[in-house]
């Protein structure tokens, strides 16, 4: 039987109770990889774990939260061993409203979970990947950081963060052989959809929003999961510090 294209290697998808991290972590293991599925919700990621198998673990932890991200690190290190492969896909936004109707409970709360959750688990895994002689950090940015709609602008320099957040570790850990690049998905067909809308989620709705994407459809987790498996995958090796719009044409 062929071997999958992650063999052997282990794996932490944070978010991944569902949405584009469920579907991250269900084909990594698909592709061999061990599995840390971590999300703020225990239930959630013990579902998938349990849906995966021996070779997941559920990681209950608050991605805003230096020390439950710790804890959760040294679960998968007593597991499977030191991480190889780190995708930071947890994400939250305010509601699609115009920007000075944003609170700053509302702003503060985006910043923590889109941008200094990877303040804080950076500080945990790259020292662990650099003794281990690398590694692939996938960060889950987003087209809102490339071409922005209005409504979510506070949610919009999150992700503008996180793009060229991305592109500087790559730069700055290249020497250590460990590659940092970001998936640029379109809006989703997920948990946040109606927020990022700020409209219910009615199908005359959602058509306005499918009538901006040239291909003609909202994002997929398993269009994610693949394009996340490829960066993840020793097929890049050579590639590091790119934006992947995942997108159906809508940045063009």
């Amino acid at each position: 039987m062929t071997q999958g294209r992650l063999h052997g290697k282990t794996a932490i998808v944070t978010g991944a109770g569902g949405g584009f991290g469920e579907g991250i972590a269900r084909l990594f293991a698909q592709e061999g990889a061990q599995v840390g599925v971590l999300d703020l919700r225990a239930d959630a990621a013990e579902r998938v774990a349990a849906d995966i198998g021996g070779q997941a673990i559920a990681l209950a932890a608050d991605v805003t939260s230096a020390s439950q991200m710790r804890q959760a690190v040294e679960q998968v290190l007593a597991r499977f061993g030191t991480p190889d492969i780190l995708v930071n896909n947890a994400g939250w936004t305010h509601r699609n409203k115009p920007m000075l109707e944003v609170t700053e409970e509302e702003f503060d709360r985006v910043y923590a979970i889109n941008v200094k959750s990877i303040f804080h688990i950076s500080n945990i895994i790259v020292p662990l990947m650099r003794g281990n002689g690398g590694g692939s950090i996938i960060n889950i940015g987003s087209v809102a950081g490339i071409r922005p709609r209005p409504g979510l602008t506070w949610y919009n320099s999150t992700k503008g963060a996180v793009n060229i957040l991305s592109q500087s570790m790559a730069v700055e850990l290249a020497p250590d052989r460990i590659r940092v690049n970001a998936i640029c998905p379109v809006m989703g067909e997920t948990g946040l959809l109606e927020s990022f809308m700020g409209l219910p989620d009615t199908p005359e709705n959602r058509a306005k929003f499918v009538a901006t994407i040239p291909l003609g459809r909202m994002s997929r987790p398993e269009d994610v999961a693949r394009a996340t498996l490829y960066l993840a995958s020793d097929d890049a090796e050579f590639i590091t510090g790119v934006l992947l719009p995942v997108d159906g044409g809508r940045t063009i």
